[in-house]
C-alpha cells in the first residue's frame, strides 16, 4: 500500500526544490499544529521553529525566541557556512545537544511537515519569496521589517498570509513597548487636539555596520559563501566585500537605505497613533541626496512630505536638523515625542493622563516574540501583522519613486496606483533574475 502521507511530501519537496539538507537529521517532533484543531497549536504545546538568514538581524531573532518556553527551534538555514554553523552552535548549546539540522536552501526547511513557523531574517531583496513560500506550505511567519524590497512584492506577501491564513509578525518591535503604546494612546484618545502635522526623524548617512565600506574591489567570494545564491532574485554583479553582509542595505539593488531600514519602525508608530494602519497618503513628494560614485547608491539625506486624509501633513526626515529622531504627532492642542527610552509631551501633565473604560486601549504586549508565540495558538491578529507593516512601509517606497522620478506622486491607496503615472507605477515593482519570481 503507498503510504500517502510520505508521498504528499515527496511531491512537495519536488515542487519546491531539488536541493539536500546540509547537515545532521533532526530528531522527530510531532507539529504543534497537528495536536489540535486545524490551522491551530493545542494549548501547552511547544511551538516547532526553524530559522532562516541567520547572519546578524536573523541571529539576534532566533535567540529571541530561544528564550521562550513553549518555542522548540530545530532547524536553522543559511547560504554562508560561517553564519550557519555559528548558529547551530547557538541552538545546541541552548538545548545541550547537537540535534540542531543545518541547511542551506530555505525550501528544504518549508518543505518539513513538523515545523509549524519560521524566522525570516534575510536580506530586503530576500524577503519576498520566501515569505510567499512559507505561507504557501502552511508555516507562520516572524520576519524583519521594512516587510518588503518593493511595493508590489509586499502586497504579494500580504496576499499569501491571507489566502493561506497564516500568523504573521513583523520585527516593528517598538509596538510592543509601553511608551510607544501610551504616546499613540495620547493621539488616538484626542489628547493633542485635532493632528495637523507628523515629524518623522530616522537616521542619514551610510553606517558602517560590517566595516567593509570603501571596500569595493572585485574578487572571488569566499568558499564559505554562496553568492550566487545570496544575489538571488537580484541582477547580477561580480563579488565585493562592501556590498554583502550588513551593509547591503545602502545597495538599492538589495535594500532601500536608512529610510527603507526605518519606516517599518517609526512610520509605523505614526500610522499607529493616528489609526492609519489600513490606508495610507494620498500624496508624497520629496527629495534626497544620492551618491554619485561607489557601490552605495541609497540616499544619504533625504525629505519627504506626505499628504493624508483628515489635513494631515507627515514629513519624513533623515539628515534634517529640524527633524528629532523618533515620531512627533503635532495639533492643536499639544504634541507627543517619542522615541526609543524617549517620551515627551506638551503640556507635560500628558504624561500622567489616564484613560477611562471607553476610550481606546491599545493592546499591551506582553513582549514581541511572545505576541507572536501567542497569536500562533490563538489564531488571532498579532501586533504587527503583514497588511499593517505593508501600509507602514508604503510612504517609504513611494518616497524612493518620487526622490528618483523628482516629482510628487498622488496615491490611491485603496487600489495601490499612482493616479495617472504609468512610469511611477511600473517603479514599485522589480524584475527577478532567472529563474526566481514570485
Amino acid at each position: 500500500m503507498i503510504n500517502e502521507k510520505k508521498l504528499n511530501r515527496r511531491c512537495f519537496l519536488k515542487k519546491l526544490s531539488t536541493g539536500v539538507a546540509t547537515g545532521l537529521a533532526a530528531p522527530a517532533f510531532v507539529p504543534a499544529s497537528v495536536l489540535g484543531k486545524t490551522g491551530t497549536v493545542a494549548p501547552g504545546n511547544r511551538i516547532v521553529m526553524a530559522a532562516i538568514g541567520v547572519g546578524w538581524m536573523g541571529t539576534e531573532d532566533l535567540t529571541w525566541f530561544l528564550g521562550e518556553h513553549d518555542a522548540q527551534v530545530v532547524a536553522v538555514c543559511d547560504i554562508d557556512r560561517n553564519h550557519l554553523l555559528n548558529a547551530k552552535e547557538i541552538v545546541d548549546k541552548k538545548y545541550g545537544n547537537n540535534h540542531c539540522a543545518t541547511y542551506h536552501d530555505f525550501r528544504n526547511v518549508l518543505a518539513r511537515t513538523d515545523i509549524d513557523a519560521v524566522i525570516l531574517g534575510l536580506p530586503d531583496h530576500w524577503h519576498s519569496i520566501p515569505a510567499i513560500l512559507a505561507a504557501k506550505s502552511g508555516k507562520d511567519i516572524y520576519a524583519e521589517k521594512p516587510l518588503s524590497h518593493t511595493l508590489r512584492e509586499g502586497r504579494a506577501m500580504c496576499d499569501a498570509v491571507e489566502r493561506y491564513q497564516r500568523i504573521w509578525q513583523t520585527g516593528s518591535w517598538q509596538r510592543s513597548e509601553a511608551n510607544f503604546r501610551f504616546a499613540c494612546e495620547l493621539v488616538l484618545n484626542g489628547r493633542i487636539g485635532k493632528v495637523h502635522t507628523v515629524q518623522v526623524g530616522l537616521p542619514s548617512g551610510h553606517t558602517d555596520f560590517a566595516g567593509t565600506k570603501g571596500q569595493d574591489e572585485l574578487k572571488t567570494p569566499p568558499p564559505e559563501l554562496d553568492y550566487d545564491f545570496w544575489l538571488g532574485p537580484a541582477p547580477y554583479f561580480p563579488y565585493a566585500v562592501s556590498r554583502i553582509h550588513k551593509n547591503w542595505r545602502w545597495v538599492l539593488e538589495y535594500g532601500g537605505g536608512q529610510l527603507m531600514d526605518w519606516v517599518g519602525h517609526h512610520v509605523d508608530i505614526a500610522h499607529w497613533g493616528l489609526g492609519f494602519d489600513d490606508s495610507g497618503p494620498c500624496e508624497i513628494d520629496g527629495y534626497g541626496d544620492f551618491p554619485e560614485s561607489g557601490h552605495y547608491n541609497a540616499p544619504t539625506r533625504y525629505r519627504l512630505t506626505a499628504k493624508y486624509p483628515r489635513d494631515i501633513t507627515m514629513i519624513i526626515a533623515g539628515g534634517h536638523d529640524d527633524i528629532k529622531g523618533g515620531t512627533k504627532w503635532i495639533g492643536d492642542k499639544g504634541w507627543v515625542h517619542v522615541d526609543r527610552g524617549v517620551l515627551d509631551a506638551f503640556p507635560e501633565t500628558l504624561l500622567s493622563e489616564k484613560f477611562d473604560p471607553g476610550e481606546i486601549h491599545l493592546l499591551e504586549s506582553p513582549g514581541h516574540t511572545r505576541n507572536f508565540l501567542d497569536c500562533v495558538k490563538s489564531r488571532q491578529q498579532p501586533l504587527a501583522p503583514c497588511h499593517v507593516a505593508h501600509r507602514s512601509a508604503t510612504p517609504g517606497h513611494l518616497g524612493m519613486v518620487a526622490m528618483t522620478l523628482g516629482r510628487k506622486l498622488r496615491w490611491d491607496h485603496k487600489t495601490e496606483t499612482v493616479i495617472d503615472d504609468p512610469r511611477a507605477n511600473a517603479l514599485l515593482g522589480k524584475a527577478m533574475r532567472s529563474p526566481w519570481h514570485l
